[in-house]
C-alpha cells in the first residue's frame, strides 16, 4: 500500500474532529431546539385543558360529587394550527367514569411527576390514538362551585403533524447550516495545510533536482524550524555517504597501486624462473617472498577497509583491554622466542573494561606487538603494559629499536608510510591509529632518549575506559 501523504494525514487529522464535533453539537443543539419545541406545544395542550376545566361544574362534595361539563368542539379549535394537527379531549372522574368527549380515548393510569414542568397538577406523555401517535396533556383540575366540590381528570391530545414539520424543518435548516461551515473549514484547512506543506515539496524537489553524485550539504535557509531536525540528518547522511565514497576511492585508488609493482615483480620472477636465469632454489624463495610481501599488504588493506566498515557500523561490547593484550602476547610468543627477546608484561588482575569491537582490539595490539618484536634487537628487552590513568586505560609498547626520527613521525601513520620501505606495507599504524580515532582514544609514538642517544620506542594508546570501569 502507498504511504499516506502528510497533506492527508494533516486534512484527516484536522477536518475528522471538526466534523465529529460538529456533528455532535448538532445532535445536541437538535435535541435542544426539539425540547424547546416540545415546551411550547405542551404549553398549548395544557392551555386546552385548562379551557376545558374552566367550562365544568359541581353537585355534591367529594365522593358524592357529580360532575357536569359542556364543551363544544370548536372551543378548542383555536388550538389547532393550520389544520395540521387535531386536537381531542376526554373528561373523567378520578374513578375513570365518562364525563365528556371522546369515549374512546384511553383513560389516565399514570402518575403525577415529583416535579411538574408547570404550577399545575398536569403529566405529558406519548400514546396512540386512532391508530396514530398523539400528545397526552393530563390535567387533574379541582372543581369548585356554590352546590359542591370535587376533582376531574382532564385529557387532552394532539396529533404530531405540526411537531413532525417542525422537527424537519429544524432539522433541514440545522444541517445545510453546519454542512456550510464544515465545507468553509475544509476550504480554510486545505488551503493553510497546501501553505504549510510547501516547503516539504520545496525541499523534496530541490533534493530530487541534485546530481545522482552531488552529497554536498542542503542549502535550504528558509527551511521551518519544524523540518531541520529532518534536514540536519540528512545532511549527516550524506556527508557519512560521502565519506564511504571517498574511502572507497581511496581504498581502490590504494589496491592497484601498492598490488600492481608486487604483481609485476612476480610476473618478472616467474618469467626469469621459466628461462632459467637464476637457480631453481633461489627464483622460489624470491617468488615466495614476493608473494607474502603481497599478500601481507592485501591483508591489512582489507583490515584498513574493515575498521572504516566498523566505524559506520558499530557493534561494541564491553571488553577487557587487559585480557585481549595478554592473549596476544601469548600468540606472538613464538616470533618473541626466535629472537630471544626479554619481555616483561605488566597486566594487572583487575579488569580494564572498554567500549570496543572485539576485532578491532585484536588487531590493534596485534599490529603494535608484532611492530615491536620486528624492530627490537635480537635479545632485546620488550615491555608491554596496561594500567589505569583517570577515566583512560593506558596501553605501552616499549621496544628497544632504533626509534623514529623526527621527519618519519609527521607521516608515520599515513597509509604506505614505511619506517623500512623494504619490509614494511607502511599500513600496521595507519590501522592502528583509525582503531584507536574510532574508539575514541588516541596514539602515540615517543623516543626513549639519554645522552643524546635514543634507546627505543614507546607506543603509548589510551582507550576510554567502560562506564563500568570508571
Amino acid at each position: 500500500m502507498r504511504a499516506v501523504s502528510l497533506r492527508a494525514r494533516l486534512l484527516t487529522g484536522i477536518l475528522a474532529p471538526v466534523a465529529l464535533f460538529i456533528v455532535i453539537n448538532s445532535v445536541s443543539l437538535y435535541r435542544q431546539s426539539l425540547a424547546a419545541a416540545t415546551t411550547a406545544y405542551d404549553r398549548t395542550l395544557l392551555a386546552s385543558a385548562k379551557t376545558i376545566g374552566e367550562q365544568l361544574d359541581v353537585e355534591g362534595y367529594d365522593e358524592k360529587a357529580s360532575l357536569r361539563a359542556i364543551v363544544p368542539y370548536s372551543a378548542l379549535e383555536a388550538f389547532e394550527a393550520d389544520n395540521q394537527s387535531k386536537i381531542f379531549y376526554r373528561v373523567s372522574t378520578l374513578g375513570g367514569e365518562m364525563i365528556s368527549g371522546f369515549a374512546e380515548l384511553p383513560f389516565w393510569h399514570g402518575r403525577l411527576p415529583d416535579r411538574p414542568p408547570y404550577a399545575a397538577l398536569v403529566d405529558f406523555y406519548d400514546a396512540r390514538f386512532r391508530e396514530q401517535p398523539v400528545r397526552m396533556a393530563v390535567l387533574l383540575q379541582p372543581v369548585a362551585s356554590a352546590r359542591g366540590r370535587g376533582m376531574a381528570v382532564v385529557q387532552v391530545a394532539e396529533t404530531l403533524e405540526l411537531r413532525e414539520t417542525l422537527v424537519r424543518k429544524l432539522l433541514v435548516d440545522m444541517l445545510w447550516r453546519q454542512l456550510v461551515l464544515l465545507g468553509v473549514i475544509a476550504a480554510v484547512t486545505v488551503f493553510v495545510v497546501q501553505r504549510a506543506t510547501r516547503p516539504v515539496r520545496h525541499l523534496g524537489e530541490l533534493i530530487e533536482a541534485r546530481a545522482a553524485d552531488d552529497l554536498s550539504p542542503i542549502d535550504a535557509p528558509d527551511t521551518p524550524r519544524e523540518l531541520r531536525p529532518l534536514v540536519d540528518a540528512t545532511t549527516q547522511v550524506m556527508g557519512r555517504l560521502q565519506r564511504l565514497l571517498d574511502h572507497q576511492k581511496r581504498f581502490v585508488r590504494d589496491s592497484a597501486h601498492q598490488l600492481r609493482t608486487p604483481l609485476a615483480v612476480l610476473k618478472a620472477q616467474v618469467q626469469s624462473a621459466r628461462r632459467g636465469d637464476v637457480p631453481t632454489g633461489q627464483a622460489l624463495t624470491e617468488i615466495s617472498d614476493t608473494v607474502e610481501r603481497a599478500t601481507t599488504v592485501a591483508n591489512q588493506m582489507l583490515s584498513l577497509a574493515k575498521v572504516e566498515q566498523l566505524r559506520q557500523q558499530p557493534e561494541w561490547q564491553v571488553l577487557d583491554l587487559g585480557e585481549t593484550v595478554r592473549q596476544l602476547a601469548l600468540d606472538l610468543s613464538p616470533l618473541m622466542a626466535d629472537k630471544a627477546l626479554d619481555v616483561e608484561l605488566s597486566v594487572g588482575a583487575a579488569p580494564m573494561l572498554v567500549c570496543a569491537h572485539r576485532w578491532m582490539l585484536q588487531e590493534l595490539a596485534r599490529n603494535l606487538l608484532h611492530n615491536a618484536i620486528k624492530h627490537s634487537p635480537r635479545g632485546g628487552a620488550l615491555r608491554v603494559g596496561v594500567q589505569a590513568e583517570g577515566e583512560s586505560a593506558v596501553f605501552v609498547v616499549s621496544d628497544q629499536g632504533p626509534g623514529i626520527s623526527n621527519e618519519l613521525r609527521q607521516r608515520l601513520f599515513a597509509p604506505f608510510a614505511a619506517g623500512d620501505v623494504a619490509s614494511g606495507s607502511g599500513l600496521g599504524l595507519a590501522i592502528c591509529r583509525e582503531i584507536v580515532l574510532a574508539l575514541g582514544g588516541s596514539i602515540a609514538l615517543d623516543n626513549r632518549e639519554g645522552g643524546g642517544q635514543r634507546h627505543g620506542l614507546d607506543a603509548v594508546v589510551q582507550l576510554p575506559l567502560a562506564g563500568d570501569n570508571r
